[in-house]
């Protein structure tokens, strides 16, 4: 029996070159979400702060991903004959490309920077463009190719988010080898060399009693300019980046959209091969998120269809949350009491997350396929809430948390790309769902961020799991209650399209 079926083999040759390319630019969007983690203690050491002032790092990327996210609706989505109207004057394929060109090259520029900013606030500016390319790239993609494939894009979805746990298993990866251990050397008035020792600091981190608000506001002693190993880890990931932005520009060339091409023959102007799902005529519901709030778009939907929107939109600000919060303190849990992890050991974990994200959006793109997104979301919400209540309670066993860590990878891994096939299939893709989805799943990623961090801080570690249990029952209460108002939105439409088709038979029998 074959994996993939002949419909759907047929839709990924006829756009293989747009589909591989939106999937690299999601491997540039996880190349800069994992690599903070664990160059945390050399970028300090680079910018001589404390660890509370380079928090706001990780704010800054996460409050302009979610304005990049918004930002990323502007540009509106359509393929097929839709894709160029020369009466507009301003092709939106080509914008939508466009952008995303420009955000793959500026997240090579940012990791080429990084190096060069010796203090916080350079780097806050440096990641803040970072979050901002992300968030657009997040909301493009995403919603190319949910009209690309429409009815068929959950199994592309699964592959697309496959590419945000690839990049994110790569940069930890490419640092780790560069990562300070010992010392980094400080360079006073470019002509004296000296050095400070910074295996106290992950000494201190790694466990010798040290309570976590000691371990938050450990100073770094250092005067001038500070050299770091760590350096060469960016600028291998900036190389590593670069086909990205090319294979972007070859799409743009592909489809004659560059001002020296022709516009004849363009590739989304192929026929759709029978069986697929075409866009509707006309559609345009995935502008940008206040186009999604025009009243005359939104004059005639029931509540339900509102409520939709609200219920995916929280699913995923909690889930993305928790894979945000867990990414960001799985290490500061770990080399806190009473585990007292070593730095090298707890310096794992975050790899571990997400190479088991990796391999279970690998494994969600054939269970996808073969099961419902509904199936698929509860298995996972209920894995996720299973696996954090065992983590509560065997909380002393550091190799529990290993395990438990790769298993929470692998249940929450399908969540966002499932929950938006899912709500876009239910309101048959004329809606706003993706931008809508997009935009919570960004703000719970920065909100919770800042929830778990200050409820760790002020009552210690254990509150970190506690936290995380708490969201992932939350969000299986909300799911469960959006199958309940999918019901009703569902016997709406088809009890107003009876009455429809009752009033047209008379009126088509009497011409």
């Amino acid at each position: 029996m074959m994996l993939l079926d002949e419909r759907i083999c047929s839709l990924f040759k006829l756009h293989w070159q747009q589909t591989l390319t939106y999937w690299s630019v999601f491997f540039s969007f996880g190349l800069c979400i994992a690599f903070l983690g664990p160059t945390i203690l050399d970028l300090r050491c680079q910018t001589q702060s404390t660890l509370q002032q380079i928090t706001w790092v990780f704010f800054s990327q996460q409050f302009f991903l979610l304005v990049g996210s918004c930002m990323g609706g502007l540009f509106k989505k359509t393929v097929g004959r839709s894709s160029w109207r020369e009466e507009d004057g301003c092709p939106s394929l080509l914008s939508s490309l466009s952008a995303l060109f420009s955000c793959t090259l500026i997240i090579s520029l940012v990791f080429a920077i990084i190096p060069l900013c010796y203090h916080v606030t350079l780097l806050s500016i440096a990641m803040a463009l970072a979050g901002k390319a992300m968030g657009v790239i997040d909301t493009i993609a995403n919603l190319q190719l949910v009209k690309l494939y429409h009815k068929d894009s959950a199994i592309f979805l699964q592959a697309l988010h496959f590419f945000i746990g690839l990049g994110a298993l790569v940069s930890p990866l490419v640092a780790d080898p560069f990562l300070a251990d010992d010392s980094c050397v400080v360079q006073v008035n470019s002509t004296a060399n000296s050095s400070m020792n910074i295996d106290h600091l992950r000494s201190s981190l790694a466990g010798h009693g040290t309570t976590l608000h000691n371990i938050t506001h450990y100073p770094l002693q250092t005067e001038g300019v500070v050299i770091t190993r760590v350096a060469y880890a960016f600028w291998i990931m900036a190389l590593i980046n670069l086909p990205v932005p090319a294979a972007v520009l070859a799409l743009i060339y592909h489809e004659r959209l560059l001002p020296c091409s022709s516009k004849s023959q363009r590739l989304l102007d192929k026929t759709i091969p029978s069986g697929s799902s075409p866009a509707p005529e006309g559609d345009q519901g995935h502008g940008n998120v206040f186009g999604c709030c025009n009243p005359d778009k939104l004059r005639g939907h029931p509540a339900t269809f509102f409520i939709l929107h609200a219920l995916g939109g929280a699913i995923l600000f909690i889930s993305d949350g928790i894979i945000g919060s867990y990414a960001g303190f799985v290490y500061t849990y770990a080399v806190s009491p009473p585990l007292l992890m070593g730095h090298k050991t707890a310096g794992c974990l975050n790899s571990i997350f997400w190479a088991s994200i990796t391999a279970g959006r690998l494994a969600s793109i054939y269970f996808s396929y073969r099961y419902t997104a509904p199936r698929l979301l509860i298995f996972s919400l209920l894995g996720v809430i299973l696996v954090q209540c065992l983590l509560m309670i065997f909380y002393t066993s550091y190799v529990f948390l290993f395990i438990g860590t790769c298993v929470l990878g692998l249940c929450i891994s399908c969540v966002f790309p499932s929950m938006l096939a899912f709500t876009e299939d239910i309101l048959n893709y004329k809606g706003c769902a993706t931008t809508v989805l997009v935009t919570s799943a960004s703000t719970g990623e920065m909100m919770l961020q800042l929830l778990v961090g200050s409820v760790i801080h002020s009552q210690g570690s254990y509150s970190f799991l506690l936290c995380c249990t708490v969201a992932s029952i939350i969000g299986l209460c909300l799911f469960l209650l959006l199958l309940y108002v999918q019901h009703i939105y569902r016997d709406s439409h088809t009890d107003v399209s009876k009455s429809m088709d009752m009033t047209e038979k008379p009126m088509t029998g009497g011409t």
